[in-house]
């Protein structure tokens, strides 16, 4: 099984560095880019020399949204997957994401397990 490489955006500094160490630890996951807004993450996202497999996406970033990231990456019919990690994972904003293209949303306060489980199972299929 090879490491998923994974995109980050979320504007918290505690959050992402507790996300990124519960990836790394629990899950084969190498997290080889950050963003806390929604221009840093398409800027980074859109740069044909960056790659990941999977974008895990906050909703309320610091300058932007997640669903701009997700209408934008939806347009250009991003090739990796996205899922989302929200405090907001109410029915409307899951449906609002999967349309958007999300493969998943994760509620922050109670699915972490769950979005390291998504990970694990998507390093063990083939590419």
């Amino acid at each position: 099984m090879s490491n998923l490489l994974a995109f980050v955006v979320e504007d918290s500094p505690v959050i992402q560095e507790n996300l990124i160490a519960a990836l790394e630890e629990m899950a084969p996951v190498k997290v080889v880019g950050t963003a806390v807004d929604q221009s840093g993450a398409l800027t980074w996202l859109s740069d044909a020399g960056n790659r990941c497999d999977i974008a895990i996406i906050d909703i309320f970033l610091r300058q932007g949204s997640g669903m701009g990231v997700l209408r934008a990456l939806h347009e250009a019919d991003a090739p990796f997957e996205r899922v989302v990690l929200t405090n907001y994972a109410t029915a409307d904003i899951r449906r609002q994401c999967l349309a958007l293209g999300a493969s998943a949303v994760f509620d922050k306060s109670g699915e972490i397990d769950a979005l390291v489980d998504h990970c694990v199972a998507r390093a063990a299929r083939p590419s």
